[in-house]
C-alpha cells in the first residue's frame, strides 16, 4: 500500500472512529451530568483535573517523543520502545503516587480525596498506552487505535449505567472510567504485539538518551498543564461569594469544558497523521514541502474552526441541555465564550506540532512559562470577581499568546509566512452562516438539529462559492510522499 493511501486511510478511519468515540463520549456525559447533578459533577472535575496535574508531570515528553524516537534510523524499535515503556511506567508511578498524597492537604471534602486515589489507576493505563499509540503511529495503523478507543468508550457507558442503575454514586462512576481505560490499555498491548516485541527494559543509559531529547517537550507540556488546568483548579479552592456552592460552579464550567475536550479532540488526531510527514520533510531538508503541508493543515483547520466558533454562539444552550441537561443550560455563556479558545487550538495544533518537527521545542519554552506565570496571575485576579467567566477569558488569553508565539517560532526557523486567502474566505462563509441563522431564528426556534443542518447547509456551498478549500487540495495534502 502506497504511502499517500496509507494515510487517507488512516486519516478516514480515525475520523469515523472519531465521531463514534465522541458520540458515545456524549452519552457517558448525558449520564454522569444528569445523575450526579452541578455539585457532583463538580466533585467529578476536580477529581480529574487534580489527578491530570501529575499524570501530566509523569509524561515527561514522552508521549510526542516516541514517535521520532522509534523511527530514527538503525535503531532497534523494540529495545527503544521497552526502554520508552520501563521509563514510562517508573515515571507514572512516582508522579501518579504522589497524587494521593498531595490531594491530603487540599481543602476537598472526603469523597474528593478518595476519588483521587481511584482514578489513578486510570491515569496510569493512559499513561502506558500513549507509547503504545506511537508504535501505532509510525506503521501508520490507527485503525486499531481507533478500535481500542471504541471498545472502551462502550464499556465506560456501560459502568455508568451499572453505576447508575445500582446508585453507585460518584466512587462508581470513577471505577468504571478506571475499568474502561484498562480495557482500552489491554487491547492496546494485544495488537502491538504484531509489530513488536512488547517487553520492559530499564537500561539507564537509553533512559538519559531518551531524557535528552524529551525534557524540552516535558517542560512546555508542564507550563501548557500550568495555563490549561490551573482554571478548574483554582476554582475549585478560591473562597467567593456564591449562590449555588463553590463545586456547583467548578460542574458548571467543568460541562462547557467538556464539550471543548470533545470538538478538539479532531485537530489534534489530524495533527498527529501530520506529525511524521512534516518531521520527514524536514529531516530531509524539503523545506518548501514541509510549508506547504503546514500551509494545507493550517486551511482545513481554518475550515472548520471558523463555522464551529460562529455558530456556537447561536446553539450553545441547546447544545448544554442536550449534552448534560436542563440544569446545566448556566453553562451555555461559557460555552460561548470557551468555543472561542477552542477556534484558537485548531488554528495552532499545526504550529505547535511543527515546532517540534523541526526539533526547536527548546526555543519555545520561554513562552510557555511567560503564558503560564500570566495566566495564573490572571485566574487569581479574575477568578475571584467574576467565578467561571473570568477563568474563561483568561483561557482565550493563554491560547492566543501560544498561537502566536508558535507562529511566530515557525516563520523564525521555516521562513513559513501563513495564506490568509482560506481564512478570509471561510471567515465571509462563516459571516454569511450566522446571517442566515439570525434571520430563520425566530423560524427553527433554536432547535439545535434545524440550526445545525442551515448551518451546513449555507456554510460548505458558500464556502464553495468563495473558491475556498477544494477537494484537489486535500488530496495534494495527503499525497505528500
Amino acid at each position: 500500500m502506497k504511502l499517500a493511501t496509507k494515510v487517507a486511510y488512516n486519516t478516514i478511519v480515525q475520523i469515523i472512529s472519531k465521531v463514534i468515540a465522541t458520540a458515545i463520549g456524549l452519552v457517558a456525559i448525558a449520564f454522569i451530568t444528569r445523575y450526579l447533578g452541578q455539585s457532583g459533577f463538580g466533585e467529578y472535575t476536580t477529581v480529574l483535573t487534580f489527578i491530570s496535574f501529575f499524570a501530566i508531570m509523569a509524561d515527561l515528553g514522552l508521549t510526542l517523543v516516541t514517535v521520532l524516537m522509534i523511527t530514527q534510523p538503525k535503531v532497534d524499535q523494540d529495545k527503544m520502545l521497552a526502554n520508552l515503556l520501563g521509563l514510562r511506567l517508573v515515571s507514572a508511578i512516582i508522579f501518579l503516587g504522589l497524587a494521593p498524597l498531595t490531594v491530603l492537604f487540599f481543602p476537598y471534602a472526603p469523597m474528593v480525596k478518595i476519588g483521587v486515589a481511584i482514578t489513578t489507576f486510570s491515569f496510569l493505563a493512559i499513561a502506558l498506552n500513549q507509547i503504545l499509540v506511537g508504535l501505532f503511529q509510525k506503521n501508520l495503523r490507527l485503525d486499531k487505535v481507533a478500535i481500542a478507543e471504541v471498545a472502551s468508550r462502550l464499556a465506560l457507558v456501560a459502568g455508568i449505567i451499572v453505576a447508575v442503575c445500582l446508585d453507585l454514586g460518584l466512587y462508581g462512576i470513577l471505577i468504571a472510567t478506571v475499568l474502561a481505560n484498562l480495557l482500552s490499555f489491554l487491547m492496546h498491548y494485544l495488537f502491538s504485539r504484531s509489530f513488536a516485541r512488547i517487553s520492559l527494559r530499564f537500561n539507564f543509559a537509553v533512559w538519559r538518551y531518551i531524557i535528552s531529547k524529551s525534557w524540552p517537550l516535558a517542560i512546555t507540556i508542564f507550563f501548557n498543564l500550568i495555563y490549561l488546568k490551573t482554571d478548574i483548579l483554582l476554582l475549585s479552592i478560591i473562597k467567593r461569594p456564591s449562590d449555588i456552592g463553590i463545586f456547583a460552579e467548578v460542574g458548571i464550567y467543568g460541562a462547557a469544558y467538556k464539550v471543548i475536550d470533545v470538538l478538539i479532540t479532531f485537530p489534534f488526531i489530524f495533527a498527529g497523521i501530520i506529525f511524521p510527514l512534516l518531521a520527514a520533510r524536514w529531516a530531509k531538508g524539503e523545506h518548501d514541502q514541509f510549508k506547504q503541508i503546514i500551509q494545507k493543515a493550517f486551511d482545513v483547520m481554518v475550515i472548520l474552526a471558523l463555522p464551529i466558533t460562529v455558530g456556537t454562539q447561536f446553539i450553545a444552550r441547546p447544545v448544554m441541555v442536550v449534552v448534560a441537561g436542563e440544569d446545566f443550560a448556566l453553562s451555555a455563556p461559557v460555552l460561548q465564550i470557551l468555543i472561542i479558545a477552542a477556534g484558537l487550538i485548531f488554528l495552532s495544533v499545526a504550529f505547535s506540532h511543527a515546532v517540534i518537527a523541526m526539533g526547536k521545542q527548546r526555543r519555545i519554552i520561554p513562552a510557555y512559562i511567560f503564558v503560564a506565570i500570566t495566566a495564573v496571575i490572571g485566574y487569581l485576579i479574575f477568578i475571584p470577581r467574576f467565578s467561571y467567566f473570568g477563568a474563561a477569558w483568561v483561557t482565550i488569553y493563554s491560547e492566543l499568546a501560544i498561537t502566536l508565539a508558535s507562529a511566530y517560532m515557525v516563520w523564525k526557523y521555516a521562513r513559513f509566512k501563513p495564506s490568509f486567502n482560506i481564512l478570509a474566505k471561510s471567515l465571509g462563509a462563516a459571516i454569511v452562516m450566522a446571517l442566515a441563522i439570525f434571520l430563520f431564528m425566530n423560524t427553527i426556534s433554536g432547535n439545535l438539529w434545524l440550526v445545525l443542518s442551515l448551518a451546513l447547509i449555507v456554510y460548505f456551498p458558500t464556502l464553495f462559492f468563495m473558491g475556498g478549500l477544494t477537494r484537489q487540495d486535500m488530496l495534494n495534502l495527503l499525497n505528500k510522499n
